[in-house]
């Protein structure tokens, strides 16, 4: 190797250090919360599988026993108390990815309708971090209308860096949480942003309904990307399209139509092309394009199933 191609191999690895302690910092930041909030231990035994997950399929990997090198205590706790993210974070896919557990944590302390309070404490620890890994960048808010007192419902883009994550935890999210409104407008794009012919689960929003991204790194809100436009039927002049599904409103809108029946049965699919055969070809086509990309990123193993935190902790 001449000295090149090694300086430029040692700048990669430099690159992707922050990875390593991101997670550390996000992780032990859950720790503490969770000794200070009940009822949140499923969410440090998801972030823990999900980052894993997202460890195993990074380039270079970063295993658990790399992200706890300098404190080998609070590994050996962690094996201790949440076993299964250890035993399966390279045979079985995370749903979403990590940020989106310390939404659930910080949702919870503050309580759904303290809106300002819940952006504001994303922020703060985004100020610790380090960008683009683990860390996502906008958190939307859903509401079934503009009135004040409304339940809110957040979703938050996603924290993953680079094309290979990012699509893997958009596939997995399609195919075992999300909607399945939110899951068929997606699969209509998904991978190439390109619609499919076949298929077009695509949805809109009734126009009551409150649908508002914020950013997470300034204090500022954001119009929705012509991907939500497309996906939602939601107004925008933006004409920047990110990958279908990476934004905050696909988890924000589907957990707004998973608690609001009026509003979802208002948003239904109009397209004739949205049957169910099409859809069932258009989920084989993300399952298919899921394993081609599994088997780049050298997560091999892979069971089929999504990972189900623990509930249950003595």
């Amino acid at each position: 190797m001449d000295e090149k191609e090694r300086k430029r191999r040692e700048d990669f690895l430099k690159s992707q250090e922050p990875f390593r302690r991101n997670a550390f910092k996000i992780i032990k930041k859950m720790m503490d919360w969770c000794n200070m909030t009940e009822g949140s231990k499923k969410f440090v035994d998801e972030i823990l599988h999900s980052i894993f997950s997202l460890g195993k399929i990074n380039n270079p990997q970063f295993l658990p026993e790399m992200i706890f090198a300098d404190d080998k205590q609070i590994l050996e706790n962690l094996k201790e108390r949440y076993p299964k993210p250890f035993e399966l974070y390279s045979t079985q896919l995370p749903k979403r990815s990590p940020f989106s557990c310390v939404l659930d944590m910080i949702v919870l302390q503050k309580g759904q309708t303290n809106e300002n309070q819940i952006i504001q404490s994303l922020r703060d620890l985004i100020k610790e971090l380090e960008p683009k890994f683990l860390v996502s960048s906008t958190i939307c808010v859903s509401q079934k209308s503009n009135i004040s007192n409304l339940e809110r419902h957040y979703g938050v883009s996603m924290s993953t860096f680079g094309p290979n994550p990012g699509q893997i935890v958009i596939a997995a999210s399609c195919l075992s949480i999300w909607d399945d409104y939110v899951a068929g407008a997606v699969m209509t794009y998904y991978p190439k942003k390109e619609k499919k012919t076949y298929f077009d689960g695509t949805i809109k929003l009734p126009e009551a309904v409150r649908c508002q991204a914020f950013s997470l790194w300034k204090e500022e809100s954001l119009s929705p990307c012509k991907s939500c436009a497309n996906l939602f039927g939601l107004q925008t002049t933006d004409n920047k399209q990110w990958p279908y599904g990476n934004c905050a409103e696909a988890e924000s809108v589907s957990n707004l139509l998973k608690k609001e029946n009026d509003v979802k049965e208002k948003a239904k699919p109009k397209s004739p092309t949205c049957t169910y055969e099409n859809r069932n070809e258009a989920k084989a086509s993300v399952e298919k394009e899921l394993k081609r990309l599994l088997g780049m990123v050298q997560f091999k193993k892979w069971d089929g199933n999504y990972y189900t935190p623990q509930t249950n902790f003595s």
